[in-house]
């Protein structure tokens, strides 16, 4: 009923759900791009219980504060510290270590902005647990919500990202002129210098 519910509100604005079934996982790190509007959270929080995965997804840990903090947890939200004291890597995979079923959502642009290249937490995150990487995306050229098949990391994170990179060539967001360059920092250091040689 609730799934039925909320695949109708998506029709409703224009939107399917892409039905490539169950990922028969009991754990994996989901990953969404391309992030470049405010439109990009209720949609996809829509399309999370249209799909009725259990997903859960990082909050600086002052929104789990009374008087609102049930309402983050609610919505699968889960608290962790952000200052330089605390490393988010391995707060994060404590957390998923804990756990017997997660599904971890994160948005490796990190902000609705242009960036030059992604941060990469949720890949070493993915490497350190041994979970493969779901990747979820939003067309509005198709008006499509979906995802890839089960990405497992290897030892060459540069190929990993081509494949990432690959994805969501075809991807477009609400505002495309804001999508971020899917490669590492690494990788763009590395171009701009083979630009400026």
């Amino acid at each position: 009923m609730i799934k039925r519910f909320f695949r109708f509100l998506l029709k409703l604005r224009g939107w399917q759900v892409a039905d490539n079934g169950d990922p028969a996982l009991d754990k994996a790190i989901l990953i969404f791009a391309p992030h470049t509007s405010n439109w990009d959270f209720p949609i996809m929080l829509m399309a999370k219980f249209a799909w009725g995965f259990p997903v859960r997804y990082l909050g600086k840990h002052t929104l789990f504060q009374w008087p609102i903090g049930w309402f983050f947890r609610a919505l699968g939200g889960m608290p962790v510290e952000r200052s330089k004291a605390h490393n988010m890597v391995d707060q994060v995979v404590m957390m998923v270590e804990r756990e017997q079923k997660i599904y971890l959502a994160l948005a490796p642009e990190g902000t609705r902005s242009y960036t030059d290249y992604w941060k990469t937490g949720f890949y070493h995150i993915a490497q350190r647990t041994k979970l493969p990487i779901l990747m979820y995306y939003m067309d509005t050229t198709s008006k499509t919500i979906g995802r890839s098949e089960p990405l497992y990391t290897t030892d060459d994170i540069n190929a990993d990202f081509e494949i990432i990179a690959d994805f969501y060539k075809d991807k477009r967001g609400y505002l495309p002129e804001l999508t971020s360059i899917v490669q590492t920092k690494a990788q763009y250091i590395a171009n701009k210098r083979a630009e400026s040689n």
